[in-house]
């Protein structure tokens, strides 16, 4: 999914604007004391302050591509995240939580993050630090309901082992809601219900890192996002397409690609039929090959400056 935030207007903001103002969730009674919500009062200055436009919000954190991948087009999907601090509170970071909340806390006491909501600036990273320390303060349970402006504070790269791996696990459906919030009227099984019948099938591939196997109805894809500058992938894609060497075998064709939070994301059109499990072996000799395209510094071919401009033109843009 791609979100955008706009600043909020700062008019009719209380004078104080520099008192020290805890941030709360924007529907909370501000701090100050003025009688307003948080995002009608203070909340709107810390919203101005945090909308600074990060082209590349993951960058930095081990597994970039990942983070990207689980943010925009898997479905379901969980990964365990490894804290600066030892002696913080387990967090997994979620593709989507019930509600599309930015987080919950688990009755284990386990922090869950949702990666798949509403922007509450312009730097996502920003925006899961801030339910990380938010989620800190409620109980077994308890729903963050709102992230609202986060305002200044730690971004994942604070708070995150930046040399750890991400330890993505893709999942079939939506079932571990149920682990995460209490359902006494069975408001979440009946949005699980839906949900899964609506899932698109993904494998995330462990040849390569990064690469996403889906069937979107009567098709299947290959999402692969890559980590190295735009020009140089569009570079490395469009000589291997003029070699041959860009596709993941018979009945393949690489089809273009979206950019999302600074990466490029290549996609490969393939036959049905086929699960994730025939595509390991292929991926792995078109990442040997597309590593020794990226180190060629040679100027494109004419032919290889055509294969270029027909990729940037199936482009799109998702942020």
């Amino acid at each position: 999914m791609a979100n955008s935030a706009r600043p909020s207007s700062r008019q009719n903001v209380p004078a104080a604007l520099d008192a020290d103002v805890a941030v709360v969730g924007g529907r909370e009674p501000c701090p100050c004391g003025s009688g307003r919500r948080y995002k009608a009062c203070h909340g709107r200055t810390a919203r101005a302050t945090a909308t600074q436009f990060v082209a590349r919000p993951f960058e930095g954190l081990a597994d970039e591509g990942d983070w990207v991948a689980l943010r925009e087009f898997v479905p379901a999907g969980l990964a365990k995240l490894t804290l600066v601090d030892p002696d913080a509170v387990p967090a997994t970071a979620a593709t989507l939580l019930p509600m599309i909340a930015p987080g919950v806390v688990k009755a284990d006491g386990e922090r869950l993050v949702g990666l798949q909501t509403q922007a509450g600036s312009l730097d996502p990273s920003r925006d899961y630090g801030a339910a990380l320390e938010r989620l800190a303060d409620l109980g077994p349970g308890d729903l963050l309901e709102e992230l609202g402006a986060p305002g200044a504070g730690p971004r994942l790269q604070d708070l995150l082992d930046a040399t750890a791996p991400l330890r993505v696990e893709v999942l079939d459906s939506f079932d571990f809601w149920l682990e995460a919030v209490e359902d006494p009227a069975g408001l979440v099984a009946s949005s699980i219900e839906r949900a899964n019948a609506a899932i698109t099938p993904t494998v995330r591939l462990t040849s390569v890192s990064a690469a996403y196997w889906c069937r979107d109805g009567e098709r299947c894809f290959l999402r692969w996002a890559m980590p190295e500058p735009e020009d140089t992938v569009v570079d490395a894609l469009a000589r291997l397409h003029v070699a041959g060497a860009d596709l993941l075998g018979d009945g393949t064709r690489q089809i273009g690609a979206f950019r999302a939070h600074g990466l490029l994301v290549a996609v490969w059109d393939l036959p049905t039929g086929l699960d994730a499990d025939a595509f390991e072996e292929p991926a792995a000799a078109l990442a040997s090959r597309y590593a020794e395209a990226v180190q060629v510094r040679a100027p494109l071919t004419p032919a290889e400056r055509s294969a270029r401009s027909g990729l940037l033109n199936r482009q799109r843009t998702l942020r």
